[in-house]
Formats: structure tokens, sequence, C-alpha cells
């Protein structure tokens, strides 16, 4: 696994899809993930502080994580198959870990909600990545 971080986000106001992008922590190899405009729209307000009045929905499950005493470990994009990128959420609580499977732009929105660590699969990233 390879740690990354998210260095950009694209929305387009007019559009559907929406494009973030990944980078190597530690290195120079990048990769666009398409994500629609309410996963975009949650991290955009992460990364920029903004508060709503009620939870939106990334807030409810991060809610739910904590309220049953769990934690966000890391997420991870573990595959890429027809042209789709596929997730898990490395939850922990009581010790044990659960891996929950998750569309890469939910997990990628709550990793930036908890300050969680993303991560993806070797294989992923020889496939999709550019320097």
């Amino acid at each position: 696994m390879v740690e990354m971080q998210l260095i950009r986000i694209v929305i387009h106001e007019t559009g559907d899809e929406q494009v973030i992008v990944l980078k190597e922590k530690n290195g120079e190899r990048s990769f666009p993930i398409v994500i629609g405009i309410f996963e975009a729209a949650a991290i955009d307000r992460k990364i920029k502080k903004i508060r709503t009045p009620r939870p939106m929905t990334h807030d409810l499950l991060e809610n739910a994580i904590r309220g049953l005493s769990a934690s966000l470990e890391r997420i991870v994009v573990t595959e890429l198959r027809d042209s789709t990128f596929f997730a898990k959420l490395v939850l922990k609580s009581n010790g044990k870990i659960a891996e929950i499977d998750s569309r890469p732009s939910d997990a990628i929105a709550l990793a930036t909600q908890w300050g969680a660590p993303i991560f993806v699969a070797e294989e992923v990233l020889d496939s999709v990545a550019t320097e």
C-alpha cells in the first residue's frame, strides 16, 4: 500500500462529474478519480472548514461511527475493475478491525473529515499513475 494525499478538487458547476487528484505522499505519482458533485462538495466543505447547520450524509456516517465507539483508521483504494475504483473503510472498534466496502469518493470524503490516511494498493497505483 502507498500513502497518498489529496492535492486537487476540480468542481465543474455545470457537469455531473467532478475530479479529485491523489498524489503519493512521498513520491511523484498521481492520478485522478471522477466523483459525484455531492462527494466533491463534502470534501470541499471540509477543506474550507465550512460548517452546515445540520449533518450532511458524510457527517451522519462519521457521527454513527463515533457513536459506536469506533474510529476510521485509514481508507484504501483497493482495486480498479472495468474503469471503476473500489475502496474500503478500515474501522477500529474495541481492538478489532473491520473493513467496509465503499466508493472511493465516499471513503475520501470521510478520510478528509477525520484526517485519516489515504492509501492505494500498489497494483492500482502502478496501473493508473502518472509522474
